[in-house]
């Protein structure tokens, strides 16, 4: 399918009258928020996309191996199913296909500016309505766009987390980040090290470790991994699939509910013995060297760091031009990285598989509310919002995948919906009572996120032994759900008008007809 063509978007509000929602980004959670506005008969919106096709995370992950770790079933929108999946786990090819097909069935095209990059956003007390400051090839000079709602889509992991290294800028090889994975650079025969055994580490390094003259790779803590069970989707299930009303929902939920399952080991971390239990067997399948097979076992409960999945991942580390170390990194020098023990590793290149950042992404964000109230001043004490959606100051905000609405577990696409729902309920608040801005209660967001630190008390999470991207510098889950999906849905399912306060008049600004202003240097 070819890349979306970028449109000029007309707004459906008429002359003098901003967007009715500004959205962030065209990953699964811009995009799904697009299409329950859409669905809703709420036409009146932009999506804004930083890049010049859509995609989010599916787009910007390119690397050798890049794929899911949930299956293809649950991994995709509940409303639109795809019943071709070509693999019970889909590679990051596929997945873009797929997010493409739905930009075109759901006519979203003409809704995106492409190459329109946020770099700020103010409330505007006067008209009600968020100033998002856009920048890019797809912009002009200090452009404007107003939305009488934002909602942030661009999820919680898209900026590149690179350690700070001694000695780092004085390395002459190449660098960069799997999640900027540089394609023109050619790995046949160069020495490479690999810094960080995450996600997609797991993933890129039996790609690339066929190739490479020698791969060193650097860890500092080992992830638990499960055996993967991908195969080919066969063609009798995709037949039925297609032709079996039910069969393909059946799978689904079988699959929601085997995920489902791990929150209560993760709850109860001792009931987690029978799955990390698998994982040392799996471990011990595959590599039969002790020295090795010490490095690579957790001394951390499973679940305190997101379990992984792969079966080819063990077996690329015993390859004899495969090295794991496990010292530390003492400096990196103009060719070589010297770690700990004073051992000098010459390399020619150093892929980070380092991860993203996640309770500090908004550390440097420009977002101000009513009153001039910062972002960073309203989290001073540690990211928050209500249900992970909205942040109490900040009207008419929403976030999409905030504070604690990750899952260790099971699909984000199922937290992704129940938060669109949620939002279309505030939107439409807003519309009954003629109002201009709705905003969560401080005192309902301090209950909740009281609830949340308490379920997570004993937690794997907190408790494990480890620390994860989950927790923030102070230990504290920020990150994490703390409980099953069907409780976020529950909590989400239907709005308590009591949570909220809703006032202002509706918003009439006096915007040009592209629902974009240029302001003057």
């Amino acid at each position: 399918m070819a890349a979306v063509t970028p449109a000029v978007v007309t707004p459906a509000a008429g002359p003098g009258q901003a967007y009715k929602v500004v959205i962030v980004g065209t990953g699964f959670s811009g995009l799904g928020m697009a299409i329950g506005l859409k669905k809703a008969g709420m036409h009146d919106f932009v999506i804004l996309e930083k890049a010049d096709e859509v995609g989010g995370t599916w787009r910007e992950n390119t690397y050798p191996g890049c794929a899911c770790d949930i299956m293809s079933l649950l991994y995709s929108y509940s409303f639109e199913p795809k019943a071709d999946w070509s693999r019970m786990f889909p590679r990051q090819e596929e997945l873009l296909e797929y997010i493409k097909h739905c930009v075109d069935k759901y006519d979203l095209a003409q809704h995106i500016r492409f190459e329109a990059e946020v770099t700020g956003a103010e409330y505007d007390d006067a008209t009600d309505t968020w100033q998002v400051a856009v920048s890019g090839a797809g912009t002009e000079p200090g452009e404007i766009v107003r939305g009488r709602a934002l909602a942030a889509g661009m999820g919680p992991l898209h900026q590149p987390n690179i350690p700070d290294l001694p000695g780092l800028a004085s390395f002459e090889g190449t660098t960069f980040h799997s999640a900027e994975w540089d394609h023109s650079y050619d790995l046949t025969g160069k020495r490479v090290a690999v810094i960080g055994t995450g996600a997609s580490a797991i993933q890129f390094v039996p790609q690339i470790a066929r190739k490479v003259r020698s791969l060193t790779l650097f860890q500092r803590t080992p992830p638990w991994i499960m055996p993967k069970p991908d195969r080919r989707v066969t063609r009798v299930e995709r037949t039925l699939f297609n032709r079996v009303p039910g069969v393909q929902r059946g799978y689904r939920n079988g699959i929601y509910l085997l995920q489902e399952s791990f929150v209560l080991g993760f709850k109860n971390p001792g009931l987690l013995k029978a799955a990390s239990n698998i994982s040392r067997w799996h471990l011990r399948r595959q590599v039969a060297d002790p020295e090795l097979r010490r490095k690579l076992t957790p001394d951390y409960t499973m679940g305190c760091k997101r379990t992984l999945v792969s079966s080819d991942y063990y077996p690329a580390l015993t390859r004899p031009n495969v090295e794991l170390t496990t010292e530390g990194i003492a400096e990196i020098r103009e060719h070589s990285i010297v770690t700990r023990d004073g051992r000098e590793h010459e390399v020619d290149a150093i892929i980070f598989g380092t991860g993203f950042h996640v309770t500090d992404a908004f550390e440097h964000a420009h977002i101000v509310s009513t009153g001039g109230l910062k972002i960073q001043d309203a989290w001073r004490d540690g990211i928050e919002a209500h249900l992970g959606v909205s942040v109490a100051g900040f009207p008419n905000l929403f976030l999409l995948l905030g504070p604690n609405s990750g899952l260790g577990h099971n699909s984000m696409i199922f937290i992704i919906e129940a938060q669109i729902r949620y939002v279309l309920q505030c939107l439409e608040m807003v519309d009954s009572a003629g109002a201009g801005r709705i905003s969560v209660r401080s005192s309902v967001q301090d209950r909740f996120n009281e609830w949340v630190q308490r379920k997570s008390e004993g937690a794997v999470w907190v408790a494990g032994g480890c620390t994860s991207w989950y927790l923030d510098k102070n230990g504290v889950n920020r990150a994490a759900w703390p409980a099953s999906t069907v409780n976020y849905w529950l909590r989400t399912r239907r709005l308590s008008p009591a949570d909220f306060q809703v006032e202002g008049a509706a918003a009439r600004p006096a915007a040009s007809t592209t629902g974009a202003e240029s302001v003057g240097a």
